[in-house]
């Protein structure tokens, strides 16, 4: 099972930037196709046969997983700063694109390089769990990684959290209530993802599970107000500001 979800989330990504590729082409919000096409670019980086390739036209040390990770955290960045102008959520909003959110994406995004430059070199893993293997000091600086790189994903949910909240239980269209609910879903599980870094092994092995389903929730969120939106516009009406087509 833990070998289909990454397949199941490219997928999901994959359909949602190729949905999205003529209005891009058109100009009309290329944010949203931007969107999708990094989290296909993590879909594919998270499937082993890509990743081993790829990484290994990178030096095969693991490289394309500190890729992964900048391209996770400039994903969940631009559906952070999307939903909270389109949902009117200021305080959010400077939490995560104001000079505190961009203070903590350079932390952690310093963090995550620092801590892998620290580490010795070990053979490709899309896992990377494989690497704390190559030394006691890779053991020692592993948790350290996937703080940081869980750490920004748990920071940018937790601020969405109470506005997503706030929207499914506001007068909003039946789509965007859901994609709403469906991107809180999302940021719950990607708090709990973090969470699960520091559970026992027996626990651990849910993780995969639960940061696919973060991804697949998040995006399916962005598809279901983006509809709103076009069925609103195809009936004549304005739809919602977090809905621009």
């Amino acid at each position: 099972m833990s070998e289909i979800l990454p397949w199941i989330t490219l997928v999901v990504c994959a359909g949602a930037a190729l949905a999205r590729l003529p209005s891009a082409v058109r100009g009309v919000n290329p944010t949203l196709f931007f969107i999708f096409l990094l989290a296909t670019a993590a879909g594919i980086l998270s499937i082993e046969q890509f990743y081993v390739a790829i990484d290994g036209a990178l030096g095969g040390i693991n490289i394309a997983h500190v890729v992964l990770r900048l391209i996770v955290f400039a994903t969940i960045y631009l559906i952070a700063v999307r939903v909270t102008k389109g949902f009117g959520a200021p305080d959010a909003h400077r939490m995560i694109a104001g000079r505190p959110g961009l203070a903590m994406l350079g932390i952690f995004s310093a963090a995550l390089v620092t801590v892998f430059l620290l580490m010795e070199p070990a053979a490709s893993s899309v896992r990377f769990r494989d690497a704390g293997a190559a030394s006691a000091r890779n053991e020692a600086l592993l948790p350290y990684y996937w703080a940081a790189a869980r750490g920004y994903l748990a920071y940018v949910s937790l601020a969405l959290l109470p506005a997503l909240l706030r929207s499914v239980k506001e007068s909003l269209p039946p789509l965007v209530r859901t994609g709403a609910a469906l991107m809180a879903a999302g940021a719950v599980a990607t708090v709990a993802g973090l969470c699960l870094e520091f559970a026992p092994p027996q626990i651990l092995v849910v993780a995969p599970a639960v940061n696919n389903g973060a991804v697949v929730f998040y995006i399916a969120g962005l598809v279901l107000v983006w509809l709103a939106r076009v069925k609103a516009a195809s009936r004549g009406g304005h739809g919602t500001s977090s809905t621009e087509r």
